[in-house]
């Protein structure tokens, strides 16, 4: 007698549980997604690290954050992954803290690097923040375009945030 063989049916969700202890179902394509848009992300943002040391910018991972509800700039948290043993590090927001000698003062921007060019709202909030501190001069946006990096000021392009 012969055996019956079934297909395997793929499983479309994977169980994972999250910092309180809650058990969260992830699609599989929608965690395929997420692992090549940060490879992407990370790639460009060498690319705009690259780029800006060329024009002689002095350019620096930026390690804070801000923390809105308390109404203070702090540490960015480090991520570490147990299965790769990898500890991340630099998830300040914005990404880059650059710097460039003008005569006799220095110009000090920050640099967020997004793919697409666009904020979220708390994005927004904290650079409102931080421009309104006096911490960076300018904040500065890289959007990947097909043959260059296009800055865009974030005073300029949000007045509407500022005010």
């Amino acid at each position: 007698m012969k055996e019956v063989v079934y297909p395997e049916k793929e499983v479309e969700y994977k169980a994972s549980v999250d910092e309180k202890g809650n058990v969260v179902l992830k699609k599989k394509t929608e965690i395929k997604k997420g692992r090549t848009s940060r490879a992407r992300g990370g790639a460009f943002e060498l690319k705009v690290r690259k780029d800006l040391e060329e024009k002689k910018w002095i350019v620096s991972k930026w390690s804070e954050n801000v923390d809105l509800e308390k109404d203070v700039l702090i540490v960015a948290k480090r991520k570490f992954n147990p299965f790769s043993k990898a500890l991340t590090l630099g998830t300040g927001f914005p990404d880059f803290i650059a710097f460039q000698k003008m005569s006799d003062y220095y110009k000090v921007v920050g640099v967020e690097c997004k793919v697409n060019g666009l904020l979220s709202k708390v994005e927004k909030e904290k650079c409102v923040w931080l421009l309104k501190k006096n911490i960076f001069n300018e904040i500065w946006v890289a959007k990947k375009n097909e043959r260059e990096i296009e800055y865009t000021n974030f005073s300029e392009k949000w007045k509407k945030f500022l005010e």
